[in-house]
């Protein structure tokens, strides 16, 4: 969220202008819970603020939406820069699971959910 203080002190860069106007990558679609992780040895690459902050973030594995809340910055442009950093390799991006998930694991995933 921006506020006025930031506006007045010009403070403020559009999404579009970090993610050079692109809204997708260009190498695919990440999903919302693909796990991102970075090597340590990333800390040290010369990226500009978001991308470094991305690499900051993931020397532990996190989610595409967790690093898209965490920035903070639209979800179109976490995916077009977490799939920049993989394709320049100072990110992995961990392989989602199977396409169809189990019924047996939906169910656990509810069950979950309702001892909430």
């Amino acid at each position: 969220m921006t506020t006025a203080d930031e506006y007045e002190t010009g403070e403020v860069v559009r999404p579009f202008i970090v993610s050079g106007g692109r809204t997708s990558p260009v190498t695919g679609e990440l999903r919302l819970e693909t796990l991102v992780s970075a090597p340590p040895s990333a800390l040290t690459a010369p990226l500009g603020f978001e991308r470094h902050r991305i690499v900051e973030l993931c020397q532990y594995p996190r989610s595409v939406a967790e690093l898209a809340a965490l920035l903070p910055t639209p979800l179109g442009v976490a995916r077009v820069l977490v799939a920049d950093l993989a394709a320049e390799r100072y990110v992995r991006v961990h392989q989602d699971g199977p396409e169809n998930p189990s019924v047996a694991l939906l169910e656990r995933i509810r069950d979950g959910l309702l001892r909430l």
